[in-house]
Protein backbone atom coordinates (compact mmCIF):
# COMPACT_ATOMS: atom_id res chain seq x y z
CA UNK A 1 0.00 0.00 0.00
CA UNK A 2 1.30 3.43 -0.92
CA UNK A 3 1.08 6.52 1.29
CA UNK A 4 -1.37 8.12 -1.15
CA UNK A 5 -3.00 7.00 -4.35
CA UNK A 6 -5.28 8.33 -7.14
CA UNK A 7 -9.01 7.66 -6.93
CA UNK A 8 -12.23 8.00 -8.91
CA UNK A 9 -13.54 11.28 -7.59
CA UNK A 10 -17.26 11.96 -7.28
CA UNK A 11 -17.62 15.55 -8.49
CA UNK A 12 -20.26 18.03 -9.60
CA UNK A 13 -20.57 18.58 -13.31
CA UNK A 14 -18.85 21.86 -14.12
CA UNK A 15 -22.14 23.66 -14.81
CA UNK A 16 -23.41 22.74 -11.32
CA UNK A 17 -20.19 23.24 -9.36
CA UNK A 18 -20.94 26.72 -8.01
CA UNK A 19 -24.37 25.64 -6.82
CA UNK A 20 -23.07 22.44 -5.21
CA UNK A 21 -19.93 23.61 -3.40
CA UNK A 22 -20.55 24.47 0.26
CA UNK A 23 -18.66 25.43 3.42
CA UNK A 24 -17.31 22.60 5.61
CA UNK A 25 -20.06 20.91 7.60
CA UNK A 26 -18.62 22.01 10.95
CA UNK A 27 -18.34 25.77 10.37
CA UNK A 28 -22.11 26.30 10.19
CA UNK A 29 -24.83 25.45 12.68
CA UNK A 30 -28.10 23.97 11.46
CA UNK A 31 -29.94 27.31 11.42
CA UNK A 32 -27.20 28.94 9.34
CA UNK A 33 -27.19 25.99 6.94
CA UNK A 34 -30.98 26.18 6.50
CA UNK A 35 -30.60 29.82 5.57
CA UNK A 36 -27.80 29.14 3.09
CA UNK A 37 -29.69 26.49 1.13
CA UNK A 38 -32.77 28.57 0.42
CA UNK A 39 -33.27 28.39 -3.35
CA UNK A 40 -30.29 26.00 -3.67
CA UNK A 41 -31.63 22.45 -4.07
CA UNK A 42 -28.23 21.08 -5.09
CA UNK A 43 -26.15 22.60 -2.28
CA UNK A 44 -23.84 19.99 -0.75
CA UNK A 45 -25.21 21.04 2.65
CA UNK A 46 -28.17 18.76 1.89
CA UNK A 47 -25.64 15.91 2.15
CA UNK A 48 -23.26 17.21 4.82
CA UNK A 49 -25.96 18.68 7.12
CA UNK A 50 -29.11 16.78 6.11
CA UNK A 51 -31.00 17.76 9.25
CA UNK A 52 -31.85 20.93 7.31
CA UNK A 53 -34.30 18.83 5.27
CA UNK A 54 -36.04 17.47 8.36
CA UNK A 55 -38.31 19.26 10.87
CA UNK A 56 -36.56 21.88 13.00
CA UNK A 57 -35.46 20.56 16.35
CA UNK A 58 -34.55 17.09 15.08
CA UNK A 59 -31.58 15.59 16.90
CA UNK A 60 -28.66 15.94 14.42
CA UNK A 61 -27.44 12.51 15.56
CA UNK A 62 -30.77 10.78 14.92
CA UNK A 63 -30.65 7.86 12.49
CA UNK A 64 -33.08 9.64 10.18
CA UNK A 65 -30.50 12.38 9.62
CA UNK A 66 -27.89 9.99 8.26
CA UNK A 67 -30.51 8.24 6.11
CA UNK A 68 -31.63 11.58 4.71
CA UNK A 69 -28.05 12.44 3.79
CA UNK A 70 -27.70 9.13 1.95
CA UNK A 71 -30.98 9.74 0.12
CA UNK A 72 -29.87 13.24 -0.90
CA UNK A 73 -26.55 11.92 -2.18
CA UNK A 74 -28.28 9.20 -4.19
CA UNK A 75 -30.68 11.76 -5.67
CA UNK A 76 -27.85 14.05 -6.79
CA UNK A 77 -26.08 11.10 -8.41
CA UNK A 78 -29.27 9.93 -10.11
CA UNK A 79 -29.91 13.43 -11.48
CA UNK A 80 -26.26 13.52 -12.65
CA UNK A 81 -25.51 16.61 -10.62
CA UNK A 82 -22.62 14.56 -9.21
CA UNK A 83 -20.69 12.25 -11.53
CA UNK A 84 -17.88 9.82 -10.71
CA UNK A 85 -14.76 9.88 -12.84
CA UNK A 86 -14.21 6.71 -14.85
CA UNK A 87 -10.50 6.31 -13.98
CA UNK A 88 -8.46 6.91 -10.82
CA UNK A 89 -6.62 10.22 -10.87
CA UNK A 90 -5.29 13.02 -8.71
CA UNK A 91 -6.64 16.56 -8.67
CA UNK A 92 -4.87 19.85 -8.05
CA UNK A 93 -6.80 22.24 -5.78
CA UNK A 94 -5.96 25.94 -5.51
CA UNK A 95 -7.46 28.37 -3.02
CA UNK A 96 -7.00 32.14 -3.16
CA UNK A 97 -8.12 34.36 -0.29
CA UNK A 98 -7.06 37.98 -0.65
CA UNK A 99 -3.31 38.02 -1.09
CA UNK A 100 -2.88 34.43 0.07
CA UNK A 101 -2.68 31.53 -2.37
CA UNK A 102 -2.14 27.84 -1.68
CA UNK A 103 -2.15 24.93 -4.09
CA UNK A 104 -2.27 21.28 -3.11
CA UNK A 105 -3.10 17.77 -4.23
CA UNK A 106 -6.44 16.00 -3.75
CA UNK A 107 -5.70 12.34 -3.09
CA UNK A 108 -6.71 9.48 -0.87
CA UNK A 109 -4.29 8.67 1.95
CA UNK A 110 -3.53 5.33 3.54
CA UNK A 111 -5.51 4.37 6.66
CA UNK A 112 -2.70 1.96 7.52
CA UNK A 113 -0.19 4.81 7.54
CA UNK A 114 -2.56 6.83 9.72
CA UNK A 115 -2.85 3.90 12.14
CA UNK A 116 0.95 3.53 12.36
CA UNK A 117 1.47 7.31 12.78
CA UNK A 118 3.21 7.87 9.46
CA UNK A 119 0.34 10.32 9.02
CA UNK A 120 0.90 12.23 12.21
CA UNK A 121 -1.65 13.70 14.58
CA UNK A 122 -1.50 16.52 17.10
CA UNK A 123 -4.99 16.57 18.67
CA UNK A 124 -7.27 14.35 20.71
CA UNK A 125 -10.67 13.63 19.22
CA UNK A 126 -14.02 13.94 20.97
CA UNK A 127 -16.04 10.69 20.95
CA UNK A 128 -19.32 12.42 20.03
CA UNK A 129 -17.84 14.08 16.93
CA UNK A 130 -15.89 10.99 15.93
CA UNK A 131 -18.95 8.74 16.24
CA UNK A 132 -20.94 11.20 14.14
CA UNK A 133 -18.41 11.00 11.31
CA UNK A 134 -18.31 7.19 11.49
CA UNK A 135 -22.08 7.01 11.09
CA UNK A 136 -22.03 9.61 8.30
CA UNK A 137 -19.33 7.84 6.26
CA UNK A 138 -20.97 4.45 6.77
CA UNK A 139 -24.46 5.66 5.81
CA UNK A 140 -23.25 7.44 2.66
CA UNK A 141 -20.62 4.84 1.75
CA UNK A 142 -18.66 7.96 0.83
CA UNK A 143 -16.14 10.29 2.44
CA UNK A 144 -17.40 13.79 1.73
CA UNK A 145 -15.22 15.94 3.99
CA UNK A 146 -11.52 16.01 3.07
CA UNK A 147 -8.82 15.79 5.72
CA UNK A 148 -6.43 18.76 5.51
CA UNK A 149 -2.87 17.34 5.36
CA UNK A 150 0.53 18.97 4.95
CA UNK A 151 4.04 17.85 4.01
CA UNK A 152 7.50 19.33 4.19
CA UNK A 153 7.86 21.27 0.96
CA UNK A 154 9.30 19.22 -1.92
CA UNK A 155 10.37 21.16 -5.01
CA UNK A 156 9.77 18.13 -7.24
CA UNK A 157 6.09 17.98 -6.24
CA UNK A 158 5.77 21.76 -6.58
CA UNK A 159 7.22 21.64 -10.10
CA UNK A 160 4.62 19.12 -11.24
CA UNK A 161 1.76 21.05 -9.66
CA UNK A 162 2.92 24.35 -11.14
CA UNK A 163 2.90 22.72 -14.57
CA UNK A 164 -0.64 21.42 -14.09
CA UNK A 165 -2.09 24.80 -13.11
CA UNK A 166 -0.91 26.41 -16.36
CA UNK A 167 -3.81 24.57 -18.00
CA UNK A 168 -7.46 25.66 -17.88
CA UNK A 169 -9.06 24.40 -14.64
CA UNK A 170 -12.02 22.02 -14.69
CA UNK A 171 -13.67 24.15 -12.00
CA UNK A 172 -13.03 27.80 -11.16
CA UNK A 173 -15.46 29.56 -8.85
CA UNK A 174 -15.67 32.11 -6.07
CA UNK A 175 -17.52 30.98 -2.97
CA UNK A 176 -18.37 32.43 0.44
CA UNK A 177 -16.02 35.03 1.83
CA UNK A 178 -14.71 35.79 -1.64
CA UNK A 179 -12.46 32.70 -1.62
CA UNK A 180 -11.58 31.39 -5.08
CA UNK A 181 -11.60 27.61 -5.54
CA UNK A 182 -10.08 26.05 -8.66
CA UNK A 183 -9.68 22.36 -9.50
CA UNK A 184 -7.65 20.55 -12.18
CA UNK A 185 -8.04 16.85 -12.93
CA UNK A 186 -4.75 15.07 -13.69
CA UNK A 187 -5.55 12.45 -16.31
CA UNK A 188 -1.95 11.66 -17.33
CA UNK A 189 -1.08 8.27 -15.83
CA UNK A 190 2.66 9.02 -15.85
CA UNK A 191 2.20 12.21 -13.83
CA UNK A 192 -0.05 10.41 -11.36
CA UNK A 193 2.50 7.61 -11.00
CA UNK A 194 5.32 10.09 -10.41
CA UNK A 195 3.31 11.89 -7.70
CA UNK A 196 2.58 8.58 -6.00
CA UNK A 197 6.30 7.75 -5.97
CA UNK A 198 7.34 11.19 -4.66
CA UNK A 199 4.89 11.08 -1.77
CA UNK A 200 5.69 7.47 -0.98
CA UNK A 201 9.32 8.48 -0.53
CA UNK A 202 8.37 11.01 2.15
CA UNK A 203 8.91 10.14 5.79
CA UNK A 204 5.46 11.31 6.85
CA UNK A 205 2.47 13.57 6.37
CA UNK A 206 0.86 15.75 9.04
CA UNK A 207 -2.80 16.33 9.82
CA UNK A 208 -3.45 20.06 9.88
CA UNK A 209 -7.21 19.82 10.29
CA UNK A 210 -9.57 16.86 10.20
CA UNK A 211 -8.63 14.65 13.15
CA UNK A 212 -12.23 13.47 13.60
CA UNK A 213 -12.64 12.67 9.90
CA UNK A 214 -9.40 10.68 9.73
CA UNK A 215 -10.13 8.80 12.96
CA UNK A 216 -13.60 7.98 11.67
CA UNK A 217 -12.17 6.73 8.36
CA UNK A 218 -9.87 4.41 10.30
CA UNK A 219 -12.78 2.99 12.29
CA UNK A 220 -14.92 2.47 9.19
CA UNK A 221 -12.00 0.71 7.48
CA UNK A 222 -11.61 -1.59 10.48
CA UNK A 223 -15.33 -2.40 10.43
CA UNK A 224 -15.29 -3.22 6.75
CA UNK A 225 -12.12 -5.29 6.92
CA UNK A 226 -13.80 -7.50 9.51
CA UNK A 227 -16.93 -7.82 7.34
CA UNK A 228 -15.02 -8.60 4.12
CA UNK A 229 -13.84 -12.21 3.93
CA UNK A 230 -11.91 -11.35 0.73
CA UNK A 231 -10.14 -8.27 2.06
CA UNK A 232 -6.83 -7.67 0.25
CA UNK A 233 -5.88 -4.12 1.22
CA UNK A 234 -6.69 -2.52 -2.11
CA UNK A 235 -10.30 -1.66 -1.31
CA UNK A 236 -11.31 2.00 -1.32
CA UNK A 237 -12.17 1.90 2.38
CA UNK A 238 -8.44 1.49 3.13
CA UNK A 239 -7.87 5.13 2.12
CA UNK A 240 -9.37 8.44 3.18
CA UNK A 241 -10.10 11.64 1.27
CA UNK A 242 -7.40 14.28 1.69
CA UNK A 243 -6.12 17.57 0.34
CA UNK A 244 -2.36 17.87 0.83
CA UNK A 245 -0.54 21.22 0.86
CA UNK A 246 3.17 22.04 1.28
CA UNK A 247 3.97 23.44 4.70
CA UNK A 248 5.39 26.69 3.28
CA UNK A 249 2.00 27.62 1.82
CA UNK A 250 -0.09 27.01 4.92
CA UNK A 251 -1.88 29.97 6.48
CA UNK A 252 -2.54 29.76 10.23
CA UNK A 253 -4.43 32.55 11.95
CA UNK A 254 -4.63 33.33 15.64
CA UNK A 255 -7.19 31.42 17.73
CA UNK A 256 -8.21 33.76 20.51
CA UNK A 257 -9.81 33.20 23.92
CA UNK A 258 -12.64 34.86 25.83
CA UNK A 259 -13.56 34.07 29.45
CA UNK A 260 -16.91 34.71 31.09
CA UNK A 261 -15.76 35.94 34.54
CA UNK A 262 -12.67 36.66 36.64
CA UNK A 263 -13.08 33.63 38.91
CA UNK A 264 -14.36 35.73 41.81
CA UNK A 265 -11.45 38.21 41.69
CA UNK A 266 -11.75 41.97 41.69
CA UNK A 267 -10.15 43.67 38.69
CA UNK A 268 -7.08 44.85 40.62
CA UNK A 269 -6.60 41.44 42.25
CA UNK A 270 -6.76 39.82 38.84
CA UNK A 271 -4.22 42.25 37.35
CA UNK A 272 -1.87 41.71 40.30
CA UNK A 273 -1.93 37.95 39.79
CA UNK A 274 -1.38 38.30 36.05
CA UNK A 275 1.57 40.58 36.76
CA UNK A 276 3.26 37.84 38.76
CA UNK A 277 3.72 35.79 35.59
CA UNK A 278 3.67 38.34 32.76
CA UNK A 279 5.09 41.72 31.94
CA UNK A 280 1.96 43.86 31.89
CA UNK A 281 1.50 47.23 30.18
CA UNK A 282 -1.57 49.25 29.24
CA UNK A 283 -2.01 49.92 25.52
CA UNK A 284 -3.90 52.75 23.84
CA UNK A 285 -4.79 50.47 20.92
CA UNK A 286 -5.86 46.89 20.31
CA UNK A 287 -2.95 44.48 20.81
CA UNK A 288 -2.15 42.02 18.04
CA UNK A 289 0.89 40.02 19.23
CA UNK A 290 3.88 40.21 16.91
CA UNK A 291 5.91 37.33 18.33
CA UNK A 292 5.64 34.12 20.29
CA UNK A 293 5.34 34.72 24.04
CA UNK A 294 3.31 37.90 23.52
CA UNK A 295 -0.42 38.27 24.21
CA UNK A 296 -3.07 40.95 24.11
CA UNK A 297 -5.65 41.22 26.90
CA UNK A 298 -8.88 43.23 26.80
CA UNK A 299 -10.50 43.96 30.14
CA UNK A 300 -13.06 46.58 31.18
CA UNK A 301 -12.61 48.62 27.99
CA UNK A 302 -8.80 48.63 28.21
CA UNK A 303 -6.22 46.74 26.14
CA UNK A 304 -3.06 45.42 27.79
CA UNK A 305 0.16 44.06 26.32
CA UNK A 306 1.36 40.88 28.05
CA UNK A 307 4.66 39.04 27.69
CA UNK A 308 5.33 35.78 29.52
CA UNK A 309 8.33 35.92 31.89
CA UNK A 310 11.20 34.11 30.18
CA UNK A 311 11.91 31.89 33.19
CA UNK A 312 8.47 30.29 32.71
CA UNK A 313 9.14 29.13 29.14
CA UNK A 314 10.46 25.53 29.10
CA UNK A 315 13.39 24.71 26.83
CA UNK A 316 12.71 21.23 25.51
CA UNK A 317 8.96 20.60 25.68
CA UNK A 318 7.31 21.35 22.29
CA UNK A 319 3.79 21.32 23.78
CA UNK A 320 4.48 23.36 26.92
CA UNK A 321 6.32 25.99 24.85
CA UNK A 322 3.25 26.73 22.71
CA UNK A 323 1.66 30.11 23.36
CA UNK A 324 -1.70 28.44 23.92
CA UNK A 325 -0.06 26.26 26.60
CA UNK A 326 1.76 29.17 28.24
CA UNK A 327 -1.46 31.16 28.55
CA UNK A 328 -3.37 28.13 29.84
CA UNK A 329 -0.70 27.01 32.31
CA UNK A 330 0.16 30.43 33.74
CA UNK A 331 -3.08 32.41 33.55
CA UNK A 332 -6.23 30.64 32.45
CA UNK A 333 -5.87 27.72 34.88
CA UNK A 334 -4.08 29.19 37.94
CA UNK A 335 -5.74 32.61 37.88
CA UNK A 336 -9.10 32.04 36.18
CA UNK A 337 -9.61 28.50 37.46
CA UNK A 338 -10.26 26.80 34.12
CA UNK A 339 -8.49 23.44 34.09
CA UNK A 340 -10.26 21.77 31.17
CA UNK A 341 -11.03 24.17 28.32
CA UNK A 342 -12.64 21.31 26.38
CA UNK A 343 -15.54 21.08 28.81
CA UNK A 344 -15.62 24.32 30.84
CA UNK A 345 -18.44 26.57 29.60
CA UNK A 346 -16.74 29.67 31.04
CA UNK A 347 -14.28 29.80 28.14
CA UNK A 348 -14.92 30.24 24.45
CA UNK A 349 -12.70 30.51 21.37
CA UNK A 350 -12.76 33.08 18.58
CA UNK A 351 -11.08 32.43 15.23
CA UNK A 352 -8.72 35.15 14.09
CA UNK A 353 -10.70 35.59 10.88
CA UNK A 354 -13.22 37.55 13.00
CA UNK A 355 -10.62 40.14 14.04
CA UNK A 356 -9.90 41.87 17.35
CA UNK A 357 -13.14 43.85 17.18
CA UNK A 358 -14.98 40.62 17.87
CA UNK A 359 -13.06 40.25 21.15
CA UNK A 360 -14.00 43.80 22.16
CA UNK A 361 -17.62 43.12 21.23
CA UNK A 362 -17.84 39.97 23.36
CA UNK A 363 -16.42 41.79 26.41
CA UNK A 364 -18.17 45.15 25.96
CA UNK A 365 -21.54 43.39 25.68
CA UNK A 366 -21.07 41.93 29.16
CA UNK A 367 -21.19 38.38 27.82
CA UNK A 368 -17.50 37.91 28.65
CA UNK A 369 -15.25 39.53 31.23
CA UNK A 370 -11.86 39.27 29.57
CA UNK A 371 -10.40 38.42 26.14
CA UNK A 372 -6.95 37.31 25.04
CA UNK A 373 -5.45 37.79 21.57
CA UNK A 374 -2.85 35.22 20.52
CA UNK A 375 0.14 34.95 18.22
CA UNK A 376 -0.62 32.24 15.64
CA UNK A 377 0.84 28.80 16.17
CA UNK A 378 3.50 28.12 13.53
CA UNK A 379 3.65 25.15 11.19
CA UNK A 380 7.08 24.35 12.65
CA UNK A 381 5.52 24.10 16.12
CA UNK A 382 2.69 21.92 14.85
CA UNK A 383 5.10 19.51 13.19
CA UNK A 384 7.39 19.44 16.23
CA UNK A 385 4.49 18.45 18.46
CA UNK A 386 3.36 15.76 16.02
CA UNK A 387 6.91 14.42 15.63
CA UNK A 388 7.15 14.10 19.41
CA UNK A 389 3.80 12.27 19.53
CA UNK A 390 2.48 15.19 21.54
CA UNK A 391 -1.01 16.65 21.74
CA UNK A 392 -1.79 20.33 21.40
CA UNK A 393 -4.28 22.06 23.67
CA UNK A 394 -7.73 22.47 22.10
CA UNK A 395 -8.23 25.27 19.59
CA UNK A 396 -4.52 25.80 18.95
CA UNK A 397 -4.77 26.44 15.20
CA UNK A 398 -7.20 28.20 12.88
CA UNK A 399 -6.49 27.50 9.22
CA UNK A 400 -7.71 29.79 6.47
CA UNK A 401 -8.93 29.53 3.81
CA UNK A 402 -11.25 26.61 4.51
CA UNK A 403 -11.57 23.68 2.13
CA UNK A 404 -14.89 23.40 0.36
CA UNK A 405 -17.22 20.43 0.76
CA UNK A 406 -18.61 18.88 -2.39
CA UNK A 407 -15.79 19.69 -4.79
CA UNK A 408 -14.52 16.08 -4.74
CA UNK A 409 -15.81 13.11 -2.70
CA UNK A 410 -14.45 9.58 -2.28
CA UNK A 411 -16.79 6.62 -2.77
CA UNK A 412 -15.87 3.52 -0.76
CA UNK A 413 -16.48 1.04 -3.56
Amino acid sequence: MTLIRPFRGLRPKSEFAKEVVAPPYDVLNSAEAREQVKGRPWSFLHISKPEIDLPEGVDPFDETVYSKGADNLARMIKEEILVRDSEPCYYVYRLIMGDHEQTGLVAVASVQDYDTNRIRKHEFTRPVKENDRVRQIDALNTQTGPVFLTYRNDIRVDTIIRRVVTETPDVDLTAGGGVQHALWKISDHNINQKLTELFDAMECLYIADGHHRSAAASRVADMRRKENMNHDGNEDYNYFLSVIFPDNQMHILDYNRVVRDLNGLEKNEFLDQVGERFQLEESDQAVRPSDSGEFGMYLDGQWYYLRILSRLVPDNNPVARLDVSLLADHLIEPVLGISDPRTDSRIDFVGGIRGLKELEKRVDSGEMAVAFSMFPTSMADLMSVADANGVMPPKSTWFEPKLADGLVSHVLG
